[in-house]
């Protein structure tokens, strides 16, 4: 049986990672999904693959004009929302912190914090109308443990599991569950775009990124293994169904038990674990900072791809 069989979901970000692998999860469960963002191509070729009304609307959800026109887009075409992955997310390019510009902080919180915020207040008055509704606000292991990613996307992603609990407060005596999940490290471009490598190769070397990560596994995580995108939509299907109906204002962690280690090793005068440096790949456009900055685990995976 479907779980979410004619439902009308938004994902954005869905044309890549953890956003495409929702859309596709959630169109097998027999929802009506609105892929949303900045590919069109892409987006579109991937709506027509989803079958079942599936549309692409071209989205950059920095830009408030363009989630509100999402919202009103989905609205005018199937009459109502019942559920919004709020997914779509970007390399950090902040940190160290003395040498951040300030409009680079700015950024990560227009997406990772502002961009889910936007989406709750102008799908949420539909849903209420209607008595009901699900928000999914993909945070991060990084929300939760200082160290995993450069401090800009650390603190957004962070401050979205507060903004999940305040809006579920607000937002459940209207019906409407409000939840997030905090995966961990997982196989997809942004991840490796984090890594360091360059966003134009980023897709194509995931096998790569995977076997590098996983030399540092035992310093990082409980149970081993790099996290796969549809591990995390899993989770997403789960909390966007009947089956998690009391399921509210929850932060589920899709990790391997990364919380549960803290990488060792003597700390760098920078904050990372020294002997871990990783520098940047070469020409690259689009992925962070963390060759200066040398955050944990992430700079140690930048060594065995360079």
């Amino acid at each position: 049986m479907q779980k979410l069989r004619d439902k009308i979901a938004i994902v954005t970000g869905g044309t890549s990672g953890i956003g495409r692998a929702c859309a596709e999860a959630f169109a097998r469960e027999g929802a009506v999904v609105v892929v949303a963002g900045r590919r069109k191509d892409v987006g579109e070729d991937l709506a027509r693959q989803l079958g079942h009304g599936a549309v692409f609307v071209a989205t950059d959800v920095a830009r408030p004009a363009d989630v509100e026109a999402l919202v009103k887009t989905t609205v005018s075409r199937f009459g109502r929302i019942d559920m919004v992955v709020n997914n779509a997310g970007s390399t950090s390019m902040t940190g160290p912190i003395a040498e951040t510009d300030p409009a680079a902080f700015d950024a990560d919180l227009a997406v990772h914090l502002r961009a889910p915020f936007l989406a709750m207040k102008f799908a949420s008055p539909t849903m209420a109308a209607r008595g009901g509704g699900s928000f999914i606000n993909m945070s991060s292991i990084s929300g939760i443990r200082a160290g995993y990613n450069v401090f800009g996307y650390e603190v957004a992603k962070a401050a979205l599991v507060h903004l999940t609990r305040c809006a579920a407060l607000e937002l459940g005596e209207k019906g409407i569950r409000v939840n997030a999940i905090s995966p961990g490290p997982t196989r997809t471009g942004i991840f490796a775009k984090a890594g360091g490598v360059a966003a134009g190769t980023a897709d194509s070397r995931m096998a790569e990124v995977e076997r590098a990560f996983a030399s540092i596994l035992p310093a990082v995580q409980a149970l081993p293994g790099m996290i796969h995108a549809e591990d995390v939509a899993n989770a997403a299907v789960f909390l966007a169904s009947g089956d998690a109906r009391f399921l509210h204002s929850h932060q589920p962690v899709v990790d391997r038990g990364t919380r549960a280690r803290q990488p060792g090793g003597p700390r760098s005068a920078r904050g990372g674990v020294a002997g871990w440096p990783f520098p940047r790949d070469r020409g690259s456009q689009g992925g962070s900072s963390l060759g200066t900055c040398r955050m944990g685990p992430l700079s140690s995976l930048r060594t065995r791809l360079v």
